[in-house]
């Protein structure tokens, strides 16, 4: 993700950098049971003990995933009444593996009235318990054991409260925005990207619609007024990288490096607008592809909603962007050339290589502005020490307000994209530079390489990436990275001892009464 300011200047004390635009998004878990209630009055609780919702454990997210099983693959149904403010139809289907023995099975879900659940084919009793959606089966799940869980619901796009995030209402339709956690908003999962699983798409609208997910489309068939429009992933995917596209748009089609085929979703109306940024992604691609190796993924494109979101996210095979990025006169070409590489870059870091834990953000985040700084300085001239130098300026102030890159502070309760600070961005960029600078051009090229190869398809940690560097570079780096992912302040940077790290600022006393 990549939050971005409407005037496209520069952010605060970094240079050349494409400037986020803050947004406040007033977020709680008021939702609680008060979303499912009209659908769990009529469960039958089977177990002793009252429900309670779950977790993986995760940091900054500690609700968030459910322990005890796999997920294999989900199977989404979505029903579109061509109303984008009333709840859509859906049915959720979910193989998975117990990986202990379960007598409960903890789905995250939050935004939707569920109608019924069935485990293997047969009914199941069910409740809310905050944002868990807690499933008893007729019969507990031994450990190792395969199963299928069907879930009929509704899916709500219109926000409670603030809890911002999910579907994201557009101008003629519907997208989603489902990072960091906000998946069980749209469809019952376990929202964690350490849960990468395959997914299957099928989307009903009104004739007139056009329907796109992430993958490579597999059917389009017309059923009197309405058509289903199936599409499938090749690669597993995270969750929160789920995109689903519904309105009056054009599909179009071109032709990427190695035949890749690319495919833009954008507003009917604004094609001509839009096509001189579009044809520009063949070879960004190629740039990336020189840095990296071949592109991970099935397909590639933009997503272009008619919306104002504040935001551009990585959904993986289909980045969506605000169409305001593209039409807005005050955002200099190479800045919204460096916002589509940015995009592009997190198909390699975070999506075909997602964090095994949000604390792993900084590698998604700090990976990807990397590459659209290094990109603005190659082909728009903008120097890339002169941004990360602005950037040291300003690190000890990331780190006091928003923790160290390593170590991101956890989000305010009514900010759940608070982990999106500078610190993950351009404070990590500065340690991709500090270690490039430490050893080496050359090394640090092989270790991009091997790390989105070796954890192609799958989850990473950052202890994994300080140990492929230590190798990379034949000797150990691990107090390096302590110091520069995790310090209170930041290091010196190698080969520049003259660069100066401003003083965090005192906040100002408070006035009592």
């Amino acid at each position: 993700m990549l939050i971005t300011f409407r005037d496209g200047a520069p952010r605060p004390d970094a240079g050349d950098a494409p400037r986020p635009r803050t947004r406040s998004r007033k977020v709680s878990r008021s939702v609680k049971a008060a979303l499912l209630a009209s659908a769990v009055s009529v469960c039958l609780v089977a177990a002793t003990t009252p429900p309670t919702p779950l977790g993986v454990g995760d940091r900054l997210f500690p609700h968030l995933g459910n322990p005890g099983y796999d997920v294999t693959s989900y199977d989404l149904s979505f029903t579109y009444s061509g109303t984008n403010d009333k709840p859509l139809q859906a049915i959720t289907r979910i193989d998975a593996r117990a990986t202990v023995p379960l007598e409960r099975i903890n789905l995250d879900f939050a935004r939707g009235a569920v109608a019924s659940v069935e485990v293997d084919g047969e009914p199941a009793s069910f409740v809310a318990a905050d944002e868990d959606l807690v499933v008893t089966p007729a019969k507990p799940l031994p450990r190792g054991q395969r199963t299928q869980i069907t879930v009929r619901h509704t899916s709500d796009p219109v926000p409670v409260k603030g809890r911002e995030g999910g579907w994201l209402r557009t101008a003629d339709g519907l997208a989603m925005a489902n990072q960091a956690d906000a998946a069980h908003l749209v469809f019952p999962s376990n929202d964690h990207p350490s849960d990468k699983a395959q997914f299957t798409f099928r989307v009903t609208a009104p004739k007139g619609y056009t329907a796109v997910a992430n993958g490579l489309a597999t059917a389009a068939e017309q059923t009197g007024d309405t058509v289903r429009w199936t599409y499938r992933t090749v690669h597993p995917m995270a969750t929160e990288l789920a995109q689903v596209s519904i309105g009056r748009s054009t599909v179009l089609h071109r032709t990427g490096p190695h035949g890749l085929p690319l495919r833009d979703v954008v507003p009917t109306r604004d094609r001509a607008a839009l096509e001189p940024w579009l044809k520009k992604t063949p070879a960004q691609i190629t740039w990336m592809e020189n840095k990296l190796g071949a592109y991970p993924l099935e397909t590639y494109g933009l997503l272009v909603a008619d919306a104002s979101t504040g935001f551009e996210l990585e959904t993986q095979t289909l980045s969506l962007f605000e169409k305001g990025l593209f039409t807005d006169p005050a955002f200099p070409e190479w800045y919204v050339d460096a916002i589509m590489v940015h995009e592009l870059a997190h198909q390699w870091f975070g999506n075909s290589v997602s964090p095994r834990t949000w604390s792993d953000l900084w590698l998604n985040e700090g990976h990807a502005t990397w590459y659209e700084a290094l990109y603005a300085q190659e082909k728009s001239n903008k120097s890339l020490e002169s941004r990360m130098r602005a950037a040291y300026g300003s690190s000890d102030r990331w780190r006091a307000s928003g923790g160290p890159p390593g170590a991101p502070k956890a989000p305010e309760a009514d900010s759940r994209l608070g982990i999106f600070r500078p610190n993950v961005y351009d404070g990590a960029a500065l340690v991709l530079y500090a270690l490039r600078q430490e050893i080496g051009s050359e090394a640090f090229e092989r270790l991009e390489r091997s790390w989105v190869s070796t954890h192609k398809d799958d989850t990473a940690t950052t202890t994994q990436f300080v140990t492929l560097a230590s190798r990379t570079a034949g000797r150990d780096l691990t107090g390096f990275f302590a110091d520069w992912l995790y310090g209170e302040k930041t290091p010196s940077m190698p080969g520049h001892p003259d660069w100066k790290a401003s003083a965090p600022r005192k906040a100002a006393p408070s006035a009592k009464k």
